[in-house]
């Protein structure tokens, strides 16, 4: 049986990708990130979000986008995998899209072994992947323990605005 689900949205170059909006607790425009010594390009550094350190995940490079500079449009989406809080770094959050059901394709059906997407939803200005933000911070965290330099990249620089994009939930 089909379950609705409502999604949150966000471009990486011009390709829609998608969280579930239960795991997203907020939206904001970037702001300043201090980098971490030795950290995998997956990991950009740490953000400081009322006094909670939060890392930042690079979806560019864990979504096989090209890397580039932290830009001050850019947006921190703020997410829940389990007890890990993370801001997955997108190029912008484009908003939510209510009562996904019979558009939402599940990833095994298109072909086994898309760990890091959950599924695909139809959508009229093209196809929304919806990524599996478990699979995501673990592939993340694994990553990092291994010590994995997937792109070989050091972490762009930060701007540092702050505007807030979707409210607190």
């Amino acid at each position: 049986m089909a379950t609705e689900r409502s999604l949150v949205v966000f471009l990486l170059d011009e390709q829609r990708y998608a969280l579930a909006l239960d795991r997203v607790q907020r939206a904001i425009r970037v702001v300043a990130i201090t980098p971490l010594p030795k950290a995998p390009p997956l990991l950009l550094g740490l953000i400081d979000l009322g006094g909670v350190a939060i890392p930042v995940m690079n979806a560019r490079a864990v979504l096989n986008h090209p890397p580039r500079a932290v830009r001050l449009s850019d947006h921190l989406l703020i997410a829940k995998a389990g007890q890990q809080q993370v801001a997955l770094l997108v190029d912008e959050t484009l908003g939510v899209i209510d009562g996904v059901r019979e558009d939402l394709v599940p990833a095994d059906t298109i072909l086994a072994k898309l760990d890091l997407i959950a599924g695909t939803a139809k959508h009229p200005e093209g196809l929304i992947l919806i990524i599996n933000l478990d699979r995501l911070v673990d592939f993340d965290t694994t990553a990092i323990a291994k010590g994995l330099n997937v792109i070989g990249t050091p972490p762009p620089p930060s701007p540092t605005s702050t505007e807030t994009i979707l409210p607190s939930r």
